[in-house]
């Protein structure tokens, strides 16, 4: 029985307007091929480089995040290696004193905490991209690598972990929640078909008496989503196994993938630290910083999304699995406590069951009707013009009688591309629900007198067939009466 030991590098564009050592704009995707360089991004002799404050910034945020300890003395460094993608022929970086360091991120796992180790948390540039095309002729099909440098030089953020991982659950796992940190700090918008975020994972298999680490290691590099990250985890565990149940040791080596199922192929030998030649970059400065200044960074930090979870399901009563959809985006989140603001104004008791009960009807709303109806009209949450007002607005009058839930279904439907004012539409619309119970109680006595056969069902032990009364009910109406009232009323007349 074989046991994976799994360790990642992500890599995440930080979200600045210009690049981490030049002026060139950060916005590159979807630009004509290298039109967005300069001497120093494409590595021409003399071109000094400049560090971006803000990407320095963005880099210690999120290594305080990630529970980070911050080096008050870093640096820059040369990482040297030969690619066409490299215009310099190095890489600056960090080596020996990143930014970050010994830090750790808490997922959940089939409902048991995790924690997984940070190693560091570092600052450095992206490389150019390569293209590779066939082209073909009379004389048959020729390779060839084409190089846009317009990403080169975009600032990066680089999260190695340690080898903690065990399952692809736990990978998967990390990898959502990191990127929703990412997104709740604005450090990058981590959106991976964009490639601002991306992974190399490290993975051996580990026997299950074997004590340490395993004797080799193999790196699958330029992973650009987590469905893909989950699969070669999967690919990997089956080729590893195989290869060691027959006795071989798996190379260490560096691969690549193939394709969107996660299979992978060999590349080239995995090189190691001492083949990069590691020195201080001579045109940059030691960087330090301040117990004050890290403090101000610390302050700076929203609240993040697990404890945002936690604390909507304490203090809202919201179920997990809601409070989790809306804390996935920071976004959504502030959207539904500011919505919860809004029904503070309109209902004064804020301690009563009535309110509570709005709060998570909010909740519902959102991750229910208002998110599949941006699926289906392909409108960014962002973009939706129904307003908190009136979704706290809608609930309100629903809890208080006036309206139905399918109502406030059908006002979150009308404004969403357009907004309004909600007690003109229920008025212009005839959507008043009708709670009168006197009024309910001739409407009932009407239905049950027509439907005896429905009645004797429901007294010879058939419970369900109160529902075909209340049904009966909310035709007469036209889908008007208040269903709880009438729910009532019926059980009294049928006890009776």
């Amino acid at each position: 029985m074989y046991f994976p030991v799994i360790g990642l590098e992500i890599h995440i564009q930080s979200k600045t307007n210009s690049k981490m050592f030049c002026s060139c704009s950060s916005q590159y995707f979807g630009k004509e091929p290298n039109t967005n360089t300069c001497p120093t991004c494409t590595g021409m002799p003399g071109a000094l480089p400049v560090i971006n404050s803000k990407a320095i910034e963005n880099c210690i945020r999120l290594s305080l995040a990630l529970n980070a300890e911050i080096n008050k003395l870093t640096k820059f460094d040369r990482k040297n290696y030969f690619y066409p993608d490299l215009p310099k022929g190095y890489q600056i970086s960090q080596y020996d004193l990143p930014i970050g360091h010994d830090g750790f991120l808490g997922i959940e796992v089939d409902g048991d905490d995790t924690r997984i180790k940070i190693r560091r948390v570092h600052q450095e540039e992206d490389t150019a991209k390569s293209l590779h095309e066939v082209d073909v002729d009379e004389n048959g099909a020729s390779n060839y690598t084409l190089i846009d440098f317009n990403k080169s030089g975009v600032a990066l953020i680089e999260v190695v972990t340690e080898p903690d991982f065990t399952s692809t659950k736990e990978v998967f796992e990390f990898a959502k929640a990191l990127q929703k940190i990412v997104r709740y700090l604005d450090v990058s918008d981590a959106n991976m078909e964009m490639g601002q975020m991306r992974f190399e994972l490290n993975i051996s298999l580990r026997k299950e008496d074997q004590k340490g680490l395993p004797n080799y290691k193999v790196e699958v590099k330029n992973i650009s989503s987590i469905s893909v990250l989950e699969k070669v985890v999967n690919y990997e565990i089956v080729r590893q196994t195989e290869l060691l149940e027959k006795g071989e040791t798996p190379i260490q080596e560096t691969r690549g993938i193939d394709d969107k199922t996660g299979k992978t192929f060999s590349q080239r030998l995995k090189e190691g630290a001492e083949d990069y030649r590691y020195f201080p970059d001579p045109d940059l400065p030691i960087l330090t910083f301040t117990d004050e200044q890290i403090e101000k960074y610390k302050k700076s930090l929203p609240e993040l999304p697990i404890k945002r979870k936690q604390r909507f399901i304490s203090d809202y009563k919201l179920d997990p699995s809601v409070a989790g959809l809306i804390t996935d985006e920071k976004y959504k989140a502030d959207w539904y406590e500011e919505t919860v603001k809004e029904l503070s104004k309109l209902e004064k008791n804020t301690d009563g069951d009535k309110y509570k009960q709005e709060v998570i009807d909010i909740a519902n709303f959102i991750v229910g009707d208002i998110e599949a109806l941006c699926k289906k009209k392909a409108i960014d949450f962002k973009d939706i013009k129904l307003t908190k007002a009136n979704l706290s607005e809608a609930v309100y009058e629903f809890r208080n009688g006036k309206i139905s839930a399918s109502a406030v279904k059908r006002i979150i439907e009308a404004f969403l591309s357009e907004g309004g004012d909600v007690k003109k539409y229920i008025e212009d619309n005839n959507l008043s629900q009708i709670s009168n119970e006197g009024e309910l109680e001739k409407i009932v006595e009407k239905v049950i007198a027509s439907n005896q056969d429905i009645v004797a069902s429901y007294k010879s032990g058939k419970v369900n067939a109160k529902s075909a009364l209340v049904g009966q009910v909310m035709r007469e109406t036209k889908g008007k009466a208040n269903p709880q009232i009438v729910d009532k009323i019926i059980v009294e007349k049928l006890v009776s």
